[in-house]
């Protein structure tokens, strides 16, 4: 799609998705910042829709970008939700940011593949196979996506470009540390919640497809990265356990990498999914709230 034809794009849902919400507790200055939710067209390199919620009025507004994690499944994929981690983008954007939470690409309408027809989705996060995978390339696939919306979002004079933060789960959260490693400037606090890739293979729980591939991995990310982090993870996290979650920040604080580690209480069926629940908010925002405070 050309660039022009996704500027309409942007204009057109801007005005159909524009939804401004009061919250009611007035017990919390920042609850009753009024927000305002979007869904925008990114015309990036590779172009792809994003959920965008922030305050009300024109900014320009510090930037937290908000990476999703992955499915392999190509069915799962074509019925990802467009608006994840709602409740928690919502609680950055009461703070005063402006929250971006790109679609991956090959996820929702952009997964749909017609061999018979040439068409495929493109989906770039694939690991390869567990005897020999590549944790680093889809790490550093998705950290490329965050600068392009960093540099897009700068251009636009929406953002204080030396005021971004990135938050990841998952496999977005595994991005998000390898966006540590090249020490972006515009970066400057990124926060991960139960972070990995290559977990629950077959369904199993903890059963990493390679966890000391995934160990090492961390450790050569962390031996360039020097951005503050919040490592947050949960004890019956059945994809990236407490043993293998200690593992990863060992290697990454031993190569150098500035991360602050932190193990939650069992949360729900699975502590995976812990960010995705309004209920968890009360649990981390206190852990988010002195971190982010350390980084004035």
């Amino acid at each position: 799609m050309h660039r022009q034809n996704l500027r309409s794009l942007i204009a057109a849902l801007l005005l159909l998705h524009a939804n401004p919400i009061t919250p009611s507790r007035a017990d919390d200055q920042a609850a009753s910042n009024r927000i305002q939710e979007e869904i925008w067209a990114l015309p990036l390199p590779l172009p792809m829709f994003a959920y965008l919620v922030r305050p009300v009025g024109e900014g320009p507004f510090p930037l937290v970008i908000m990476n999703h994690g992955v499915s392999l499944k190509p069915t799962d994929r074509s019925f990802f939700p467009l608006i994840e981690f709602r409740d928690a983008a919502k609680w950055f954007a009461k703070r005063g940011y402006l929250v971006v939470a790109p679609v991956g690409t090959g996820y929702g309408a952009a997964a749909i593949d017609i061999p018979e027809h040439g068409h495929y989705g493109p989906f770039f996060s694939k690991v390869g196979k567990c005897s020999n995978p590549n944790f680093r390339a889809p790490g550093l696939a998705v950290a490329q996506v965050n600068l392009w919306i960093i540099d897009y979002l700068a251009a636009e004079k929406r953002i204080i470009p030396k005021d971004v933060i990135v938050v990841g789960q998952s496999a977005g959260g595994w991005a998000s540390i390898a966006l540590s490693s090249l020490n972006p400037s515009q970066v400057k606090a990124i926060i991960i919640f139960a972070a990995g890739r290559g977990g629950r293979v077959d369904g199993k729980p903890n059963n990493n497809c390679a966890p000391d591939k995934l160990v090492e991995t961390t450790a050569e990310f962390g031996r360039t990265s020097r951005v503050p982090m919040l490592w947050i993870y949960i004890e019956n996290d059945t994809f990236f356990g407490p043993a293998l979650s200690k593992r990863m920040h060992e290697a990454f604080s031993a190569a150098g990498g500035k991360a602050e580690y932190h193990l939650v209480p069992p949360f729900g069926n699975d502590g995976h999914f812990f960010i995705g629940s309004p209920d968890a908010i009360p649990i981390w925002s206190p852990l988010v709230t002195k971190f982010l405070d350390d980084q004035r």
